[in-house]
């Protein structure tokens, strides 16, 4: 009998050292198998099609639609590689036909004015003279993270993993290093956010030469993704803004503000680094949606009005 613990085990050590996938990728499919391990307890029939089908609908059950798509598809690269290795004769996936139709999610945009308001407060913070040396300094850096989020539109991940070789400010070019460890080059245009990157880098040098990441933290290690989302968290409190914001939002309204300037959709597939432009189609609906307002609000058919005949 096929043990299935042990089977995860070297199914994970495989993704790690042959597919060369990251430590993040490598965790969830670890959470996702070992979630399947637990629920079927190393039944002898655990890859069985009936096993299977009755673990899917309760994924389906207790888990949100992306979550739960997620989780399968782990399950279903795990079975891929059982195959191929002959550890069973056929993965139970080829016999199971299911296509749920899930809701369409939009991703939440940033609306210029507030991401405005927001900027402003942090350089404001930078620039306040009744503010310390230590707090105008932290406030820069603060300023670099969010003008770099929505300069690049990169994943926060991607931000706070930056070194300090990735960041050319010479040349305006940032090195991101993505997902499935795909790299993609972004260039930055704007003046301020050049500015803004130059005096960081200046405040912090001896930090980022210790550290080798570019973004650092107040105890002067690398910046984790949670204390750049309590960077937002905090321009976002002091600004008033009731707004919920993510850092990941920052990379939506990129997307969505390039698409409705009429940028090519292959343009900020590459800029976001989607390996399918599948994804990247979805800021079309929200595209969609701006014209149905615009239109409704402002199209000049609006100001002809018909007089009825008597």
């Amino acid at each position: 009998m096929i043990n299935l613990s042990e089977t995860i085990n070297q199914y994970l050590e495989f993704c790690k050292y042959m597919k060369g996938l990251s430590s993040k990728s490598i965790k969830a499919y670890s959470t996702d198998l070992k979630q399947f391990a637990e629920w079927c307890k190393n039944d002898i029939d655990w890859c069985s099609k009936q096993i299977i089908e009755e673990y899917l609908m309760l994924l389906y059950k207790n888990f949100k639609p992306k979550s739960a798509k997620r989780k399968i598809a782990s399950l279903k690269a795990f079975f891929h590689y059982l195959e191929l290795e002959e550890i069973i004769t056929s993965s139970p996936f080829h016999k199971i036909k299911f296509k749920r139709r899930e809701p369409l999610v939009l991703p939440k945009s940033i609306p210029i004015d507030t991401l405005s308001i927001i900027l402003n407060t942090a350089y404001h913070t930078a620039s306040n003279p009744q503010n310390s040396e230590y707090q105008k300094r932290n406030a820069i850096r603060d300023i670099a993270v969010m003008e770099l989020l929505f300069a690049s539109g990169i994943r926060i991940g991607e931000l706070c993993s930056l070194h300090k070789e990735d960041v050319d400010l010479k040349n305006k070019i940032i090195k991101v290093n993505g997902k499935g460890s795909k790299e993609r080059y972004i260039q930055i245009t704007n003046k301020s956010v050049q500015s803004v990157l130059k005096n960081y880098q200046k405040l912090f040098s001896e930090e980022i030469r210790k550290n080798n990441f570019y973004f650092i933290n107040n105890r002067g290690n690398r910046l984790s993704e949670q204390s750049a989302r309590f960077i937002i968290d905090k321009y976002t409190r002091i600004s008033n803004i009731e707004m919920h914001i993510t850092p990941h939002m920052f990379r939506h309204t990129v997307a969505t503000l390039l698409l409705e300037e009429n940028v090519d959709i292959r343009y900020i597939q590459e800029l976001l680094g989607h390996s399918s432009i599948t994804t990247t189609q979805i800021y079309t609906h929200i595209s969609m949606s701006a014209q149905k307002r615009i239109l409704t609000q402002k199209h000049p058919r609006n100001k002809i009005k018909i007089e009825k005949s008597e």
